[in-house]
């Protein structure tokens, strides 16, 4: 039963992660309801912790992935496309500069 719960709960989850406070309260209810002892519902709540970091994270490369997608799109240059013209226009500008001289 404890996995079953464990599994629903998980799944549940999704995208969405708790907060660390949201996850001990569940924890506590669980050991209320189910009669989980203190180490199972560690290890429950550390897969918690552990599930929604990876969430969290796989969520960050996602909404970095849309936004460099987007700039693609508008034809917003990138930082490191910037600096290569930047460079580009120091180096000719220096060019003229001698050729004026």
């Amino acid at each position: 039963m404890f996995e079953l719960l464990e599994k629903t709960l998980l799944a549940g989850m999704g995208a969405v992660s708790l907060s660390q406070k949201k996850a001990e309260e569940l924890v506590q209810e669980m050991k209320q309801r189910f009669n989980v002892t203190e180490e199972e519902g560690k290890a429950f709540f550390d897969k918690l912790q552990q599930t929604a970091k990876e969430n969290q994270k796989k969520l960050e490369e996602l909404a970095r992935e849309e936004v460099r997608n987007a700039c693609e799109r508008m034809g917003v240059v990138t930082l490191e496309e910037f600096e290569k013209l930047r460079k580009k226009v120091q180096t000719l500008e220096k060019k003229l500069k001698e050729q004026g001289e």
